[in-house]
């Protein structure tokens, strides 16, 4: 079972999110800021981190970056998730290391099929 570390502020999207990795069956760990996003990732590293760009505390372009200058977080496969939708904002999470963008709002089983993918490029699966 791949896990996800997902990190969410809004309630209702976290919840509904986790919910749907959990009944795909990821195990997920739940963050709702950066900070405690990436120490949750350097504790245990996951198979993949799910991010949402504007967090409390550190953002998620923020995270990104800072993963990816970790020995045992660099190569995750992270996938950014906003409301952001202008190709600047996508180039900006690109540019700091993510390897998907997903614009909220978004379809659950979309956003599942291209966790799947994801980590089907990285060698890992659900």
């Amino acid at each position: 079972m791949s896990t996800i570390v997902l990190a969410e502020d809004d309630p209702d999207i976290l919840h509904m999110v986790s919910y749907k990795l959990r009944r795909a069956g990821f195990e997920v760990v739940e963050t709702t800021d950066g900070l405690a996003a990436l120490d949750a990732c350097r504790r245990r590293p996951p198979d993949l981190v799910l991010l949402d760009v504007r967090m409390p505390r550190m953002d998620g372009i923020a995270v990104c970056r800072e993963l990816r200058t970790g020995p045992r977080t660099g190569d995750l496969p992270i996938i950014m998730l906003t409301a952001r939708a202008r190709d600047q904002d996508r180039e900006l999470a690109l540019a700091a290391g993510a390897t998907d963008y997903v614009v909220k709002p978004f379809s659950p089983r979309a956003l599942v099929e291209r966790i799947e993918a994801v980590l089907a490029r990285a060698g890992q699966r659900g």
